[in-house]
């Protein structure tokens, strides 16, 4: 790829999603926009960064962005954050907001919903514990196309079996040929909009708590700083911050803090 082609594209994907692609990352620039390339009747990316330079190019550039940002996700991914919301956050939350019984909570970068839906099962699992509490999640991620398959709720034989238990799977999933979708009281739980967490989070209202793991890790520094203090505008001053198990706020900003006994959970400052 010629160094001007490189230059273009990589500034592109940093101004509209934060991902940061190095001269490395090559091969990913390869394996998955030539498919793309394919279905525009390109030859290779050479033909489609030029197609992506013309002015009227903007659902191009757009698809190529959907395209190269990360949508790996799973239900109950890495399980311990939601051990975490299930036996500390939400009841130190139900306690502080017994009187107005309203929780609101962020899975941002959402992808294809299994992290949104994964918190509405924990919640539907509290039973009597919640009778008469208002629980609003809201999923939001960059892409489209990711969205639509979150609103539609309906997955694979693999990826019900990435987390998920036997037992939520058929208490609330129904088989549809091969795949599983989810029952309707869960998915009306969930609302999903598309949202760029590059742009600021204020439209989006205040939660009580927001579940942003493992986008962090493809921003440059400053990014990770701008993006963290979005987060804190937009969260409860007693609400929690759940990121993924590799990321930190330590030597980013002084606007989250760790809580020592409680990996991968913040707390504003």
């Amino acid at each position: 790829m010629a160094p001007e082609d490189f230059a273009f594209i990589s500034g592109m994907l940093k101004q509209r999603s934060g991902l940061i692609i190095g001269p490395d990352k090559l091969y990913l620039l390869e394996s998955r926009l030539s498919p793309l390339a394919r279905r525009r009747g390109l030859p290779g990316l050479t033909e489609l960064i030029a197609e992506m330079r013309k002015p009227s190019a903007e659902e191009l550039r757009r698809d190529v962005t959907d395209a190269m940002t990360t949508n790996e996700t799973s239900f109950f991914r890495d399980i311990k954050p939601f051990e975490e919301m299930r036996t500390f956050a939400l009841p130190d939350l139900l306690a502080k907001r017994a009187d107005r019984r309203q929780l609101r909570i962020w899975s941002a970068a959402a992808s294809t919903g299994q992290e949104a839906y994964t918190l509405a099962m924990l919640f539907k699992e509290m039973g009597a514990k919640l009778d008469g509490w208002r629980l609003e999640i809201i999923g939001t991620d960059l892409s489209n196309e990711v969205l639509d398959k979150a609103r539609a709720a309906t997955y694979s034989q693999f990826e019900v079996q990435r987390g998920l238990p036997i037992t939520l799977l058929v208490k609330y999933f129904e088989q549809d040929g091969e795949h599983w979708r989810l029952k309707q009281p869960i998915r009306s739980m969930v609302n999903f909009r598309q949202h760029n967490l590059l742009n600021g989070s204020s439209s989006l209202g205040t939660f009580d708590v927001i579940f942003c793991r493992n986008v962090l890790i493809y921003f440059d520094q400053e990014t990770k700083r701008k993006v963290l203090e979005d987060l804190r505008k937009v969260l409860a001053p007693d609400g929690y911050l759940f990121l993924g198990g590799a990321e930190t706020v330590l030597g980013i900003t002084d606007k989250f803090r760790p809580l020592p006994d409680h990996r991968g959970v913040y707390a504003p400052a």
